[in-house]
């Protein structure tokens, strides 16, 4: 049965060990998530900019709005195209390309003149975090051993968040240091130049995924690649596990969309992907990450207290993907989210009558609205966040993984744009209570979901989990990781 197959192959490889090769290996992730560095930023730094950034262009609550989700929804369009760029070019030389346009994007913003060029700009940057949300996971779970392929994945959303969170302390010291003075804006975007060099040229020197190179036929290559990150018994085993994966491939003779659209479990897979990105968006994070300062303003903070606020969900967002990584590979992936829905939909239903019960002008309304805020920020990034990108990195199978990838973080990117485009009116019109209830009704479905139909991926090499998922044997042990 491939199942039983799939979990010896797990078995047959040689213990990870220390040495050189994890020092390396840990490099490589370094200088790869400085793309999820760069992600974090530049969304969240709008989150202080956009006040002077509105004053100085004009801007009124539509452009404000156009200005935000532009990046967003070209964001989708890079998760998409970035996919599939990285299938045909390499994971290496997409993520160099990334670097490139992060670097124009933010000259483009930095020196606007209007609101036409800015969105430009915001397109460019766009299309880089949409890419980098979807290569660099990829990457990172294709050079990483099985067994620390969570921890090691998962790193790209710990530097998401820390991207974040820098760019809202950034934001409060400029912000109040100098209040008020013309094109301080620029400055708060103009930092996200400096990771773009390090990424450009960090990745110049680092190697292409192994999986990829053997995908193309480049076995010596990606032996090559292996025996830097791995010890050389583990190199050739692996090389061997992905020789027989690709060789089963051929002579099915399906690839791409042609396997997804044939091929039921594929297409199901691709479904479960769909759903968990798009449930991860409705939680609401980030509107927080965002607006966070415009909620907190809502609540009764002054705007420059609200900056410095904003700071405290950035901070929980970093500490909890630490705790994140730090049981990635310990606990189930779909404990994880289960638990992590729990969380969040409860913090929603207590944000929603804590706004209720406590009205404006209460001195405690904003400190508990913070609070429940932080709370909500710490366990979406502690449960939620981390493993929902190292899941989609890991569960399509090499064939269709850029595909798979690139429409799960396109349609997540979608949601994210049209909730960062409304979200402001959708306050406006119902109000804090109203939109925390309404996230809280749609966590509860998400739990429903992640519940009945997401199969569990921990513990298992990512040529396991190939033959799983194409037989629907994955299936079959849904609610429990399967022995190695």
């Amino acid at each position: 049965m491939a199942s039983a197959h799939s979990e010896g192959s797990s078995t047959s490889l040689p213990p990870l060990t220390g040495g050189p090769h994890r020092k390396r290996l840990g490099l490589v992730a370094l200088i790869a998530t400085f793309g999820g560095l760069l992600f974090g930023y530049d969304t969240g730094v709008i989150n202080g900019a956009l006040v002077p950034m509105s004053e100085e262009l004009g801007l009124n609550a539509f452009t404000e709005g156009v200005a935000t989700s532009s990046l967003i929804f070209a964001a989708a369009i890079g998760a998409m195209f970035g996919g599939r760029l990285s299938d045909g070019w390499g994971r290496r030389k997409t993520i160099i390309l990334l670097a490139v346009l992060f670097f124009v994007g933010t000259l483009f913003v930095v020196f606007t003149p209007n609101l036409a060029v800015l969105v430009v700009g915001r397109v460019i940057l766009g299309l880089a975090v949409g890419g980098a949300s979807t290569v660099v996971p990829v990457f990172l779970a294709e050079l990483a051993p099985y067994e620390i392929r969570g921890s090691l994945a998962g790193r790209n959303e710990l530097m998401i968040v820390t991207g974040q969170l820098a760019a809202f302390i950034i934001n409060a010291v400029i912000g109040n240091l100098y209040a008020g003075a013309d094109h301080v804006w620029r400055i708060m975007f103009a930092i996200c130049a400096i990771p773009a060099i390090a990424l450009f040229f960090g990745m110049l020197r680092m190697p292409e995924s192994p999986r990829w190179l053997l995908e193309k036929g480049r076995n010596a290559d990606a032996l090559a690649v292996l025996k830097t990150v791995r010890s050389e018994d583990r190199a050739k085993a692996e090389v061997a596990d992905l020789e027989r994966i690709a060789a089963e491939e051929r002579a099915e003779g399906q690839l791409g969309w042609r396997a997804i659209l044939s091929n039921k479990n594929l297409s199901r897979i691709l479904l479960v992907g769909i759903g968990l990105g798009v449930a991860q968006q409705l939680t609401g994070i980030n509107s927080i990450m965002y607006f966070g300062n415009t909620v907190l303003t809502e609540s009764g903070f002054e705007q420059g207290a609200a900056l410095i606020a904003n700071i405290a969900p950035g901070v929980i967002a970093v500490v909890g993907g630490i705790i994140a990584l730090a049981m990635m590979d310990r606990l189930d992936r779909r404990k994880t989210f289960a638990i992590g829905l729990t969380l969040t939909t409860s913090c929603h239903l207590l944000i929603g009558v804590a706004s209720m019960v406590l009205p404006a002008g209460n001195p405690l309304r904003p400190w508990v609205i913070l609070f429940l805020v932080v709370a909500f920020v710490g366990s979406m990034q502690t449960f939620l966040n981390i493993a929902v990108w190292v899941y989609l990195s890991e569960i399509f199978p090499l064939h269709m993984r850029g595909v798979g990838m690139g429409i799960s973080v396109f349609m997540l990117w979608i949601v994210n744009g049209f909730l960062s485009l409304y979200f402001l009116s959708l306050v406006d019109a119902v109000g804090i209570t109203g939109t925390f209830f309404l996230f809280a009704a749609v966590g509860a479905l998400a739990l429903i979901f992640v519940i009945t139909q997401v199969p569990e991926t921990r513990g298992r090499t990512l040529e396991a989990l190939e033959e799983d998922v194409t037989t629907g044997a994955i299936y079959t042990v849904r609610g429990r990781s399967p022995r190695r």
